[in-house]
């Protein structure tokens, strides 16, 4: 059993920063991978930002130069550091990572999502 547990969602102002976080947690052996994934009402989900074991990072076009993702390997966190915050980054965001369980297979887990709303 492995859980993800996201918090720092909220609701700020254009321009503003947020930060949110992701832990993991349970029969983990290794989180191979970590990453933020975004679902606005009627779009498709889509990535934010992913990062590696090894610290490898990927961004979505949307947020390049704007967020930025880090890890705590030690403690299996992920965090999203999310700059200058625009209205159409108003989304359901969801923590996603890929874990080697200490049962010995591979799956991929999903967070319970956070909201985040930018508005004025």
């Amino acid at each position: 059993q492995v859980r993800l547990v996201e918090s720092g969602g909220g609701l700020v102002q254009p321009g503003e920063s947020l930060i949110v976080s992701c832990a993991a947690s349970g029969d983990i052996a290794s989180v191979n991978a970590m990453g933020w994934y975004r679902q606005a009402p009627g779009k498709e989900r889509e990535l934010v930002a992913g990062i590696t074991l090894g610290g490898s990072i990927d961004y979505g076009d949307s947020v390049k130069g704007r967020f930025s993702i880090s890890r705590d390997n030690a403690n299996n966190t992920a965090y999203l550091q999310m700059d200058a915050l625009r209205p159409d980054d108003t989304a359901v965001y969801y923590c996603r990572a890929v874990v080697y369980t200490t049962l010995g297979y591979t799956r991929v887990y999903w967070g319970q999502g956070t909201q985040v709303t930018v508005s004025s």
